[in-house]
């Protein structure tokens, strides 16, 4: 019988030889790095960690080289106390961000700071700084703030690639879920070319979908590849109790580079301009309008230029619809939203094509698109 055990016990570490050995030899295709990294930030030798898996090693290595990086955002607003009406400052939520570049910028979501009258970003150094708001874009759900914070030494996530993403890849998320600061969770590429809505009820495309757990506090945080690099940002969650159910959603990173430098120069999203005032959804339901309905021309823009006419009255007082955009360069209009989504994808002097209804008639117009005043 001492001679099983013996025997058994030998087996087991001879097993146990043979996976730290196999793990030795594949970290680095999980992660390129000579030395696995502790959340302290101690370096630690990979020798010393002969019963973690390439992949927790990887999981170490990213948490501690990302976390330095994410912040804590509280949102404080202005509410009038119910019988003294004394106004107070109390908080009205918390959420998660990362640092942009050493200058001190701060990227979060925008619904994470909508409305406050203060916004606090706690460092993971425990510091707490106050932050202004250098550009917003509600349509996109992105926000650009920025702190003065001359002793930090602030570390900048590195950009990834999100359109070399797969169904199935690794993907982490770091963030402050409940007020919990810098936690880790980690999943997988779920879905690819989602679409959700933002604040302002514009869609917001090319949306990535993760099973990393993401729940209320996590919004604005890095969702990151195995590689440590920035993929997208933890915007929203679809669950009915309003905890984490395994479907995240992030925005992705090939469409916050695109908005970053437009928010920092110009402060809101800048897109080229057809110069109309269009009718509210409200009264093109009632008057059952298909595509976008003119309500007027702005002079000196290029819809006037082009002919276009918006809502008119005639001496009986009736009013008689104009032009309704129904087509930007044959590609269909539905309503505001996919006309605004249609003009993002284009640049001031570009020529476009734009297709109306009026009077039962079709017109093409060949409008020469330009920027709206700064």
């Amino acid at each position: 019988m001492k001679y099983k055990w013996m025997t058994v016990t030998i087996l087991v570490m001879t097993l146990g030889a043979v996976v730290y050995a196999t793990n030795r030899g594949n970290s680095d295709e999980s992660l390129m790095l000579p030395v696995a990294l502790s959340p302290d930030g101690m370096t630690i030798d990979q020798g010393t960690l002969p019963f973690l898996t390439a992949d927790e090693i990887n999981n170490i290595a990213i948490f501690s080289n990302v976390s330095p990086s994410v912040v804590f955002v509280t949102n404080t607003q202005l509410r009038r106390q119910r019988f003294s009406l004394n106004v107070l400052e109390r908080p009205a939520g918390s959420g998660t961000g990362f640092i942009w570049d050493k200058s001190g910028l701060i990227v979060t979501n925008f619904h994470v700071v909508s409305g406050a009258n203060k916004i606090k970003i706690t460092l993971q150094s425990g510091k707490t700084y106050l932050a202004k708001v250098v550009g917003a874009s509600p349509e996109k759900d992105i926000a650009v703030l920025r702190i003065d914070a001359p002793d930090e030494n602030l570390k900048a996530i590195p950009l990834g690639d999100s359109s070399t993403l797969s169904v199935g890849r690794k993907v982490l998320a770091i963030g402050n879920p409940f007020a919990l600061d810098t936690t880790l969770t980690v999943g997988v590429v779920s879905a690819l070319g989602r679409e959700i809505k933002s604040m302002s009820n514009r869609t917001i495309k090319n949306v990535i979908q993760t099973d990393a757990a993401i729940n209320p506090g996590n919004s604005g945080g890095p969702l990151l590849d195995s590689m440590g690099l920035l993929v997208g940002i933890n915007t929203a969650i679809y669950s009915p109790s309003g905890a984490s159910a395994g479907i995240g959603f992030a925005i992705p990173v090939n469409t916050i580079k695109a908005i970053i430098p437009q928010l920092i120069e110009f402060g809101r999203l800048y897109r080229p301009v057809l110069g109309i005032e269009t009718l509210t959804d409200y009264w093109a339901k009632r008057l059952r309008v298909r595509g976008v309905a003119i309500l007027s021309v702005k002079e000196g823009f290029p819809a006037q230029a082009a002919g276009m006419v918006g809502v008119q009255e005639d001496r009986r007082g009736n009013i008689h619809l104009g032009d309704v955009i129904i087509a930007i360069n044959d590609e269909p209009v539905i309503n505001e939203d996919t006309l605004l989504s249609l003009l993002e994808q284009l640049d001031s002097g570009d020529a476009v094509k734009v297709t109306t209804l009026r009077n039962e008639k079709i017109y093409n117009y060949e409008v020469i698109l330009k920027s709206p005043d700064p």
